[in-house]
């Protein structure tokens, strides 16, 4: 129900016009989110309270939810609680959601689940709301509105991100039925100092195309006369009027207090107005009963909002006498009632000012009382956070330590791993002041900088989980358990991987291997060794890591610790020469994926299934390798661990799939999912989406993206990502020069300290490659030989940097399709430098990019067709150019086109945009494969039907989606059918 106010609103026409018409937009299926910004009292509240009557009145539904501020406490997803509490309450809503389980955790998880939900799992919680609010816009026209937005805590603020980003605003898909939804946000502008948390998230909305910001400005002058001398029953002189004018500076809120606290006959001598506005709210409130005073007193201790039957116990009152008390200060405006049983500051400044006022023992013992009550049975989960900052400010801090790791216990269970690595951090601050016989059982500082290691790590803050593990090290003195100790020093060694200290993680991973000795075997012996087998495998020491695996392994099988041998069995796999590329080590990777299953170790099952999927996209089987990704990030998201290292990888695996195989919307559509999800550190996993557009020619955004990437604390995979943008992007500038310093840096960057040089290398030099090529026959044109030999030289260079990296890739074997494609292109550039365009070079390229890269193909074939043109063979050339033009205008990538377009008017080839516009012949075998397709057949199977191999299909299918320009085999058949180049197959009757 909308609150409703005794005083006119006044002032703020302009603003309401705006809002209202935003609710038109929304009620008609155009979703819509306003920010609406302002300082504290300037009147947000009173005109989101307006425009929520007028929503009401033309038939909308309205939510409303609200935050708190409980300090650094902060209570996941209260104003979203709050939220969906209301509605499901509502009738005509509440079986929506029977459709949305994963909601219920917010409501009441206990009566509607029967348990808790999986830990972590916030992503299955944001598309549950994402849902449910769809299907309740589909019921009715609905406005949100959350208040006081700048106490958000962050589980509410990410959830936020992810609905205006991601979810509710997104507009359905065409013939679905309109979204008739909008969310206003409300916020103090004033609170937003310089590194206040809800600063990033602000600027990230307002850049969204359905989101606006809106700022409640000052009222006018004439507009705070005409509010004082409507709120006056009685006259009120011009000069009273002044002054409040004066010092309220254009602050509604500040007017009424100051007109409120004037004496009952307004005259010159007796208004004296208080220094500051504290005082003008204690003024007003003095004139209240004693009785009333003491409530409000109560109240604030509570918060801006405290429920009936807590305030009750907390005044310790006669019912009576708390009514007439409650009453009076509802009378005088000072507390709302809530539908939900509670009781509100009616603004925020109030509650501060009386709280301010109290003296500091009050205060303690107050806070004492409510940290007591919220203790008490019956309480919810969600008290633990109130009841720690309570006990805090009481001065109970082995209270405050017990309710701190309650309040981290519950985060755990809604999936808010930020909150719960807060709440386990202020433990550990408390820890040190509380007497030993008063602290929790739960294993000391040492396993609770673990435990928030692993908070830190799920929210996606490695160099945190870096820091707190770090800390439990320091804790770790002489007397401490080896065994603890042990698993300390390769916990630290695994966190340091993560964020690629490499060398250190050894060192780390050795000291916990020496720790314990292998004999009698041990579970922490055996996770030791595997944690060392990755750290020696990245610093190069190849042998040592064999070796202590292949021992491993056989105490892992001893103790039947079915993970560990999962884990070992991976890393193996790694070091052999059937390795994940190949079908004997693929078949040893799906044991190991079976192992950890069965024994229930979701983060190594997430790592086998990411080796199998790197495994068939190295060997270009990519319609296998993107099932096992789909596997993988489902398995990660059930276990709440999509911001797990090889979580992260797998969705970079994905975007980077589906930008090789064309279906760059997907591309885009992923990453703008991902960026709302995923932590900073785990950027790199929506990087594809820059090569996106920058080959769409969004140079200035693509460049934007890599440079935020490296302007994180290192990430190697940041940093391959923003290598291979920033190399393009100067090498589609035309600037050598550029193209080829920011190659050599990133090869020093990605090179460890093995010197070991990772595959990427290869894609690297071929990208700089075309500008070198560029330049050299610039120079050759030009008749500047010495500068055309120079360009020629610094080509050898860089074929042979890709020569020797292709031929022993990361793991000691060539590199698979991919690699050898980029090579092949890399070999054709050289041969350009040096003396042009040649066609038997450019076409080996174009066969090899035939795996599945519908855009690197394109580029080899607009090369080949400049090739050929020089040859005079202009009817190939011509049909390569429209081959080139038609990819590059399915997929939007315009400079491409551009470049086609260029060749085709400079070698007069007139007839290649009809050869473009027009679908490519197929070959004789093309057509047997597309025949194949229509009847619904997979690559192996069409392999074994045409005697060739799976991988040779695989090409042809990449070939004949290009031809066609689809997306998907599903497409292709469908164009096939619609230009008679198959024909249905008809069944004879029996």
């Amino acid at each position: 129900m909308a609150q409703t106010f005794g005083t006119p609103f006044i002032g703020r026409e302009n603003d309401l016009a705006r809002l209202t018409g935003v609710l038109e937009r929304a009620s008609a299926g155009d979703p819509r989110a306003v920010l609406l910004a302002g300082d504290a009292g300037v009147g947000k509240t009173r005109t989101l309270t307006e425009v929520a009557a007028h929503a009401a009145a033309t038939g909308m539904t309205v939510l409303t939810g609200h935050c708190v501020d409980l300090g650094d406490v902060g209570l996941p997803y209260l104003p979203f609680t709050e939220i969906l509490g209301a509605a499901a309450d509502d009738d005509r809503l509440a079986p929506a959601f029977a459709a949305h389980p994963a909601v219920d955790r917010l409501i009441d998880t206990a009566s509607r689940t029967g348990g808790a939900p999986d830990p972590g799992n916030h992503l299955q919680l944001y598309e549950g709301i994402t849902g449910l609010l769809a299907d309740l816009a589909d019921l009715t026209p609905l406005l949100l509105i959350l208040e006081d937005l700048h106490w958000a805590d962050q589980s509410s603020r990410d959830l936020l991100r992810f609905l205006l980003s991601r979810g509710v605003l997104q507009r359905p898909s065409p013939g679905g039925p309109p979204r008739r939804l909008a969310v206003f946000a409300s916020y103090r502008a004033d609170d937003l100092h310089r590194r206040h948390p809800l600063r990033p998230l602000l600027a990230e909305l307002i850049r969204l195309p359905s989101v606006e910001r809106m700022e409640l400005r000052p009222m006018a002058d004439a507009d705070v006369a005409r509010l004082v001398h409507a709120l006056r029953t009685g006259p009120v002189s011009d000069s009273t009027v002044r002054r409040i004018i004066d010092r309220a500076e254009g602050n509604a809120f500040y007017a009424e207090e100051l007109l409120a606290a004037l004496p009952g006959h307004d005259t010159p001598d007796s208004f004296a107005v208080p220094g500051g506005l504290a005082d003008v709210l204690l003024i007003r409130i003095e004139q209240l009963s004693e009785t009333a005073q003491q409530v409000l007193r109560t109240a604030a201790v509570a918060g801006r909002r405290v429920g009936h039957d807590l305030l009750r116990d907390a005044v310790q009152l006669p019912t009576e006498d708390l009514e007439s008390a409650l009453r009076e200060a509802v009378g005088h405006q000072l507390l709302r009632p809530g539908d939900d049983a509670t009781y509100s500051f009616r603004h925020a400044l109030t509650r501060e000012a009386v709280y301010a006022d109290l003296l500091p023992g009050e205060r303690v013992r107050m806070h004492g009382l409510f940290a007591r009550l919220l203790a008490q049975g019956g309480r919810s989960a969600e008290s633990a956070a109130e009841r720690a900052h309570h006990s805090r400010e009481s001065h109970d801090l082995a209270d405050a330590l017990a309710a701190s790791l309650e309040a981290a216990d519950h985060a755990q269970r809604v999936g808010a791993p930020a909150a719960e690595l807060r709440h386990l951090e202020t433990a550990l601050e408390l820890w040190a002041a509380v007497d030993e016989s008063s602290r929790p059982a739960t294993g000391g500082t040492i396993t609770l900088a673990l435990r928030a290691s692993a908070a830190a790590a799920r929210a996606g803050e490695p160099h945190r989980a870096v820091q707190l593990t770090r800390s439990a090290l320091a804790r770790a003195g002489e007397d401490t358990d080896s065994e603890l100790a042990a698993r300390v020093r390769y916990t630290l060694a695994g966190n340091l991987m993560r964020v690629d200290s490499l060398a250190d993680a050894f060192t780390y991973s050795s000291e916990a291997l020496a720790l314990i000795p292998a004999e009698p075997p041990s579970y922490t012996w055996v996770w030791a060794a595997a944690t060392h087998v990755m750290a020696a495998r990245y610093v190069g020491r190849e042998e040592e890591a064999e070796q202590v695996a292949r021992q491993a392994l056989e105490i892992a099988e001893l103790l039947h610790l079915a993970d560990a041998q999962a884990d070992l069995l991976i890393s193996l796999v790694g070091m052999e020469a059937h390795n994940r590329r190949s079908a004997k080590g693929r078949d040893r990777l799906r044991r190991a994926r079976e192992l950890a299953r069965t024994a229930g170790n979701r983060p190594v099952e997430v790592r086998a299934l990411f080796n199998l999927a790197i495994g068939c996209y190295e060997s270009g089987d990519l319609d296998e390798a993107l099932t096992w990704i789909g596997d993988g990030l489902d398995r990660a998201r059930h276990a709440g661990l999509l911001s797990s290292p090889y979580a992260l990888e797998l969705r970079y695996l994905q975007s980077l799939l589906l930008y090789t195989l064309g279906r760059w919307d997907e591309c885009a559509q992923a990453a703008a999912v991902g960026a709302e999800l995923l932590p900073v550190a785990g950027g790199f996993a929506t990087g594809p989406a820059l090569y996106v557009a920058l080959a769409r020619g969004e140079h200035d955004a693509a460049v934007a993206g890599a440079r935020a990437l490296l302007d994180q604390p290192f990430d190697w995979m940041s940093t391959l990502v923003a290598s291979v943008v920033l190399t393009d992007a100067a090498a589609l500038h035309g600037d050598a020069e550029e193209s080829v310093r920011q190659a050599r840096a990133s090869v020093e960057a990605l090179t460890d300290a093995s010197d070991e040089r990772p595959d990427v290398v290869v894609r690297l030099a071929a990208l700089t490659l075309a500008a070198v090529a560029d330049a050299a026959e610039e120079s050759r044109l030009s008749g500047d030989t010495a500068a055309a030999e120079r360009w020629a030289g610094t080509a050898r260079e860089l074929v042979e940097l890709a020569r020797s990296t292709a031929a022993r890739g990361e793991d000691g074997t060539r590199q698979g399709p991919e690699g050898q494609a980029w090579l092949s292109r890399a070999e054709a550039e050289g041969v350009r430098a040096a003396t042009g365009p040649d066609v038997d070079a450019w076409d080996r390229a174009v066969t090899a990019f035939g795996y599945g890269d519908p855009y690197e193909l394109a580029r080899c074939r607009r090369r080949l067709a400049e090739a050929l043109l020089g040859a005079d063979r202009r009817e190939e050339a011509a049909e390569q150019a429209g081959a080139a033009r038609h990819t590059a205008v399915r997929l939007g990538a315009v400079p491409l086109r551009e470049a086609v377009d260029a060749l085709v008017r400079r070698g007069r080839l007139a007839s290649a945009s009809a050869v473009g516009d027009r679908i490519a012949a197929l070959t004789a075998r093309e057509s047997d494969v597309l025949r194949l397709l229509g009847r619904g057949r997979t690559n192996r199977q069409i392999g074994e039907e045409l005697f060739i191999s799976g991988k040779t299909a695989s090409v042809h299918v990449s070939n004949i989606l290009a031809k066609l320009g689809a997306t998907s085999r599903t497409e292709a058949v469908a164009i096939a059918y619609r230009e008679r180049l198959i024909e249905p197959e008809t069944t004879a009757s029996a």
